[in-house]
C-alpha cells in the first residue's frame, strides 16, 4: 500500500504522538509498504537511511499530490487544516485519537465541535484506549499504543537499588507534588523508600523546595532528563514506577516502558492509565494522596505482589510491540480500502 501519515507534530519535536508517528512509520516501511509524513515540524534535514519521506510544511498544491498518491490517509490526531482536501480527492481516512477532543482546561469549545461532527464522516475512527475511544463515538475502534520494544527492556547486570521512580515533565498536571505528599504521609509510619525524579520543568523549583519543607531531601533524588540507553539503564536500577498524573491521562506511554524495564506500574485509576497498565500494576484513586500512600506501603511491604504483576507483564507487553500494532493498523488500512 500507499500510506501517507499525517503527524502534526514529527521528529526532531519529543513527545507521545512523535514517537508512535515514528514508530509506524518504521514498521509500515519495514512490512514493504510505501509511506510519506507529512508534519508541521520543521528540521534541517533528514537523518540518514531513513525509510520513508518526510514533507515539512507542504503548500496546499503539494498536499493534493500527496494525497492523490496515497491509498490510504492516516491522521496519527486529528487535523482539520490537511483533512478536508482528503475527501475533495476521495481516499480512505482513517484517524487514531492520541487524546481527547477538549480544550486544555478540559472545555468543549468549537474546535472540539467540528472535529466530533467530522469525525462522523471519516472511513475509520481508533482511540488510544478505551476511555479516549468511548470520548469520540460509540463506534470509534481500539488500538493499542506501542512502545519502543527495541530499545526499553530488563538488564540483568544492573542492580536494583532503587525503589520508586517518577518520570514526566514537571508541571502540574502530572501530579509529582502528590507523590511527594504519599512519601510524607509513609514517612510518619516509618517507611521511607528512596524516590527518583527524572524530568524537567516549570515546576522543579516549587517541587525542590516541597520536598525540603517535607523533610524527605535524604529519600529524594532529581536525575533530570534522561533519554536513550542513558533513560533505560536509570529506570532498570528501580523497583516501581509510579504515575500520579492529576490530569486524566488518554494512554500513558510510560507504564509500558517502565513495565518493559521490570517496574510495576502504579497509577491514577482514570483514563487511559487503566489499558496501559492493565493486570500488571495496582491503581489509585486519582488525586488522593492518602490512598496513593496506602497502594505504595502494600507494594514495599509485600514483593510477592510485585512478582504477582509481573508475571502479567509478557503478555500486556506483546500486545504493545511496534510490530504487533503495525499489523493491527495495517488490518484497518485494508478494510477502510474496500
Amino acid at each position: 500500500m500507499k500510506l501517507l501519515i499525517s503527524s502534526h507534530f514529527f521528529a526532531p519535536s519529543v513527545g507521545g504522538i512523535e514517537q508512535v508517528s515514528g514508530i509506524l512509520a518504521e514498521e509500515f516501511a519495514a512490512l514493504g509498504h510505501e509511506v510519506r509524513v507529512i508534519t508541521q515540524t520543521p528540521a534541517a534535514s533528514e537523518p540518514a537511511g531513513q525509510p520513508f519521506q518526510v514533507f515539512r510544511q507542504p503548500s496546499r498544491g503539494a498536499l493534493f499530490g500527496l494525497l492523490r498518491w496515497c491509498d490510504v490517509y492516516f491522521q496519527s490526531n486529528i487535523s482539520l487544516a490537511t483533512l478536508w482536501p482528503a475527501w475533495l480527492v476521495r481516499r480512505p481516512v482513517v484517524i487514531t485519537y492520541h487524546t481527547w477532543l477538549t480544550r486544555p482546561d478540559g472545555k468543549i469549545g468549537w474546535q472540539d465541535r467540528l472535529k466530533r461532527f467530522v469525525a462522523r464522516f471519516v472511513t475509520r475512527n481508533l482511540g488510544v484506549s478505551r476511555a479516549v475511544a468511548a470520548s469520540v463515538s460509540p463506534q470509534c475502534a481500539i488500538i493499542a499504543n506501542p512502545y519502543r520494544d527495541d530499545w526499553f527492556a530488563v538488564d540483568p547486570t544492573i542492580a536494583r537499588d532503587r525503589e520508586l521512580v517518577f518520570l514526566g515533565r514537571l508541571v502540574s498536571d502530572k501530579g509529582a507534588d502528590i507523590l511527594l505528599n504519599a512519601l510524607a504521609r509513609l514517612k510518619t509510619t516509618g517507611t521511607t523508600p528512596t524516590l527518583s525524579i527524572i524530568g524537567s520543568g516549570p515546576d522543579e523549583a516549587a517541587l525542590r523546595t516541597q520536598v525540603e519543607n517535607l523533610g524527605l531531601t535524604a529519600q529524594v533524588s532529581f536525575l533530570g532528563k534522561r533519554t536513550g540507553p542513558d533513560l533505560v539503564r536509570e529506570l532498570n536500577r528501580h523497583r516501581i514506577m509510579v504515575i500520579p498524573s492529576r490530569w486524566s491521562e488518554p494512554f500513558g506511554l510510560i507504564a509500558l516502558e517502565g513495565l518493559a524495564c521490570g517496574l510495576v506500574p502504579l497509577g491514577s485509576d482514570d483514563g487511559g492509565l487503566v489499558d496501559a497498565i492493565g493486570p500488571c500494576g495496582p491503581l489509585f484513586t486519582r488525586g488522593d494522596e492518602a490512598d496513593l500512600a496506602e497502594k505504595l506501603r502494600d507494594l514495599l511491604q509485600h514483593p510477592e505482589r510485585n512478582a504477582a504483576y509481573l508475571a502479567h507483564a509478557p503478555a500486556h507487553l506483546a500486545r504493545h510491540g511496534r510490530r504487533a500494532v503495525a499489523l493491527a493498523y495495517l488490518r484497518h488500512f485494508e478494510e477502510a480500502r474496500r
